[in-house]
């Protein structure tokens, strides 16, 4: 009779009604077909007792609450049901049928039982499960990840329980690929794997058997790959290695990649023999799986004898071909799917470069799946798998997307399947994980992902007060939300993952609602309580590096943030001088140089750097406008990002100026293959400088820029050496903080030579952190001839062995901070500039300008500041004790000049005539 029972099932539907009532219980993924029963439901409240062919799905079981009183719950596992629904007729598919009688299971194969029991496992969260009929089977037939990003790799509890979580949501592929494997890439892809990596595989095997996941093997010999017939031994050794191993299905990668590794006929040829010698005589093995080179349209030869084509004609046709999209990240659209179908002659297998962060390791991605083509069939997509993040737990809520994207495709709701995720993922945490979710979820660059949509920014020149109210609201459930995912996520692997951004978040929620009270401030004339909170409110050093390195709120709150502070400050200054402020800023041909995202440019920290998101092409250029014209008299720009040979830059680009931002004047050409660009010459009169891409360029690379300087202060510091060794020796400078990079390795110093830094001019040094393991004497001088080995004001530090023989010395650690706030100092505090400041070492005297009728001084620290005002022969006319950071006055005739004593660090002093 049970054999039989899966032919009832269609006739049992007669009486089932549409689904006139939705499930309390959001099944994920969404089933194919969903038939409710117009009124009645069972209770399985006492569990589930197991009938019929339920030994062959006995491992599956644990899954439920099994008892002896349970629901009577029958399995029958018979391809038999393709007869009844020819789209049954799959790996995976099975019916689910729940009436007064019990459940009845009836399967296309063991694996679609075990996906019947994960669907009954999600019901049964409710105690009654309405009578129902659920026909279920999965789009692709491929759907998962492949763990194929750069950067810290997961460990190896993290693989087994992201396994667990791909079978628990149907998913049954897992292309293991990481990048750190030196035994899957070079340079050991021709050795079998140590005992104790292999157990991890058999391992990860056999978690995969357990959740009917294919563990998919990848090798990357294509780096250093000789095609020799040495070499295909070696790899097909590594195959049969792997096959003992418990491996089933493999795959070859030949992704970012140079030299002859490219070849595709050698690739293909390659292919078509495996497939031949091992894929056909195993008889076991499921078809190979090939990453070409070209894997995405942005760099593939489209022509008829192009690569992909040449796949497309001699790859043996069971052979998937994977590929990116039109982007190495982007979307999955119709167009990029046929475009490559065409080519290589059969359906792709896309590699969905999302939730990879690796290309922008400082964010985390946690927002919705969407961009993937609602339309696709296996005539047009052999399979999917998501690159995700080095970040596995956090990778969920994405991988929770995927698998209902591929498994249902034309019902797939996005925002839908997001709300449930964040559920599934913090179930007593969810609005919290929402808050922090809903904005965390674009790139910066690249691909970029919607985010803050629910948040309703504005500027400080048009707001009403319910905006105001309610972004004020937003930011206090930003700065709460953290603690509560703290205390009550269970999944405590996933919060510490989040826990570097969810810190960082909180403390974005405060400068948020610093922020609104500003405006507030502002608006009220209480300048010296602005002047406080905007101080507090700004990020010193150690707090920005924080938050570049963890960042969230990227496309609405800190920008939003950072343009209200910066328009208060113009603002701002404007009311206490009188005059208004000339700002610098980006100009150019890519949209992001008008976003926050441009600041690492002009950041003063060439370890930072802007870049411009979008492929450089005809006519793209980037520069600035000074804010009114200037007498220019230095150029510096640094383009690239801080990695050896780098080809995100302008490779052949001409310098320009011009007055009105039209018409543009040569000042340099044919600036070729060059990172740093200095120009200095006589004077010019400009407003806008440019630096232009010359259309002779192939380049398609983004563009990045480290730095964009017009008429720079010299304030970097650099190596001062005699030790040949350490004379290219990297110096960072960034603000009062400098330093040495490390050298590990021991350095012998001989008598008399010496390491240390050259400061840009004479200044006082604060504090020194060196550590050489070494009996090396601290020296200092102003002109590099006489020494002294007392702290003093100089322009050059130096250790140095005084001894008789030579030492060994291991550069650990070499730190300094120093005034570097100019020659003197004091044109800073005259800049217009809120960043840049002063602090005097001893009694500062400011002369005052003629007719003056406002003195204000603006500090960043004032503890036991005096200032005082003084006639013109130094006669003391007035004093104050200042603990603001805020102190103005109005001087009256017989006042010529201020003295300030204290040491504060003043950012600008400001004049109202």
């Amino acid at each position: 009779m049970l054999k039989i029972r899966f032919l009832s099932i269609v006739m049992s539907a007669l009486f089932l009604m549409s689904c006139t009532a939705e499930l309390k219980v959001r099944i994920n993924p969404t089933p194919q077909k969903i038939e409710m029963a117009k009124k009645g439901s069972l209770n399985v409240a006492k569990g589930f007792a197991p009938e019929g062919e339920s030994e062959l799905v006995a491992q599956s079981l644990v899954h439920l609450n099994i008892t002896e009183n349970g629901v009577p719950t029958s399995f029958i596992i018979d391809k038999a049901i393709a007869q009844t629904d020819s789209m049954l007729d799959k790996s995976g598919a099975y019916i689910l049928e729940v009436n007064k009688e019990g459940i009845f299971v009836s399967a296309y194969d063991e694996r679609g039982a075990f996906y019947a029991i994960q669907t009954l496992k999600q019901l049964s969260t409710e105690n009654e499960i309405p009578y129902m009929t659920i026909t279920d089977y999965p789009d692709m037939p491929y759907r998962g990840v492949v763990e194929g990003f750069y950067g810290t790799p997961w460990s190896h509890q993290t693989r087994v329980s992201l396994l667990d979580f791909y079978g628990k949501f149907k998913m049954n592929s897992y292309l293991y690929g990481p990048k750190d494997d030196p035994y899957h890439s070079s340079p050991y892809w021709r050795l079998p794997y140590p005992e104790e990596e292999a157990q991890k595989i058999k391992e990860l095997v056999e978690a995969s058997k357990r959740n009917y996941v294919d563990f998919i093997w990848a090798i990357h010999p294509g780096k250093d790959i000789q095609w020799t017939e040495s070499d295909y031994k070696k790899l097909y050794e590594k195959f049969e290695s792997m096959y003992d191993l418990g491996i089933r299905s493999f795959a070859l990668f030949f992704d970012d990649i140079e030299g002859i590794g490219t070849r595709p006929d050698m690739q293909a040829q390659l292919l078509n023999r495996l497939h031949t010698e091992f894929v056909e005589v195993k008889g076991d093995v499921a078809p190979l799986i090939i990453c070409p080179t070209d894997y995405t349209k942005l760099w593939a030869n489209p022509a008829p004898d192009g690569y992909l084509a040449l796949l497309g004609k001699v790859l043996h046709p069971s052979i998937h071909v994977m590929w990116t999209g039109d982007f190495v990240c982007g979307d999955i659209t119709p167009e990029t799917l046929d475009w490559v179908s065409e080519r290589i002659k059969r359906p792709s297998f896309i590699w969905w470069n999302y939730p990879v962060t690796d290309y922008v390791r400082n964010l985390i991605l946690q927002g919705p799946v969407y961009g993937l083509d609602s339309t696709a069939t296996t005539s047009t997509m052999a399979g999917f798998v998501s690159n995700p993040m080095e970040h596995g737990e956090a990778s969920k809520l994405a991988l929770y997307g995927v698998a209902d994207y591929t498994w249902n495709i034309s019902d797939y709701t996005p925002m839908d399947n997001w709300e449930n995720g964040l559920k599934e993922l913090m179930p007593n945490a969810k609005e919290a994980y929402r808050t922090f979710a809903i904005h965390s979820c674009d790139t910066e660059t690249g691909y970029r992902r919607d985010e803050s949509w629910e948040t309703e920014t504005f500027t400080v020149e048009e707001y009403s007060q319910a905006q105001y109210d309610a972004l004020m609201a937003e930011f206090k459930k930003i700065e709460a939300a953290p603690a509560t995912i703290d205390s009550f996520c269970i999944n405590r692997a996933l919060v510490e993952e989040l826990r570097p951004w969810l810190v960082e978040f909180e403390k974005l929620g405060v400068r948020g609602q610093n922020t609104l009270e500003l405006i507030k401030l502002y608006e009220a004339g209480e300048y010296d309580k602005f002047w406080n909170l905007f101080e507090e409110n700004r990020m010193d050093f150690d707090e920005q590096a924080a938050y570049l390195a963890h960042k969230s709120g990227t496309l609405k709150l800190q920008p939003f943030i950072e343009n209200t502070t910066d328009a208060l400050a113009n603002k701002y200054y404007s009311t206490v001088s009188g005059t208004p402020l000339a700002v610098r800023k980006a100009i150019g041909t890519f949209a992001n140089l008008a976003t926050t995202q441009v600041k690492p440019m002009f950041d003063g920290d060439k370890n930072s750097f802007y870049t411009s998101g979008d492929a450089q092409k005809d006519g793209s250029w980037i520069g600035m406008d000074l804010g009114e014209v200037t007498e220019v008299k230095t150029i510096i720009i640094n383009q690239g990002r801080n990695v050896p040979n780098d080809v995100d830059y302008f490779d052949m680009a001409r310098l320009e100026y011009s007055l009105d931002g039209e018409k543009w004047q040569l000042l340099r050409d044919n600036i070729n293959g060059v990172y740093d660009i200095i120009w200095e010459g006589a004077p010019i009169q400009a407003r806008y400088v440019r630096l232009a891409r010359n259309d002779k360029s192939e380049r398609k690379n983004w563009v990045a820029v480290r730095s964009f300087e017009v008429n720079p202060v010299k304030r970097e510091a650099s190596i001062y050496t005699n030790v040949e060794r350490l004379a290219n020796n990297r110096v960072t400078t960034f603000k009062d903080q400098i330093v040495v990079k490390r050298v590990l390795e021991v350095i012998t110093l001989n008598p008399g030579e010496y390491v240390g830094v050259e400061l840009p001019f004479i200044a006082t040094i604060k504090n020194v952190d060196a550590k050489f393991n070494a009996p090396l004497v601290a020296e200092y001088s102003q002109d590099g001839e006489k020494w002294n080995t007392t702290p003093m004001p100089c322009r050059y530090i130096r250790y140095i062995n005084n001894t008789s023989s030579a030492v060994g010395m291991k550069l650990d650690k070499f730190d300094l901070t120093a005034d570097l706030s100019g020659a003197n100092g004091t044109e800073n505090v005259f800049d217009k500039n809120f960043e840049t400041t002063y602090t005097p070492t001893e009694e500062a005297t400011i002369i005052l300008p003629e007719g003056i009728k406002e003195c204000t001084i603006l500090m960043r620290s004032a503890n036991g500041v005096k200032v005082k005002q003084l006639s013109a022969t130094g006669e003391e006319l007035a004093t104050a004790d200042v603990t603001s950071l805020y102190y103005s006055f109005a001087p009256t005739a017989e006042v010529k000049k201020i003295a300030i004593t204290g040491n504060p660090e003043i950012c600008e002093i400001v004049y109202k005539k």
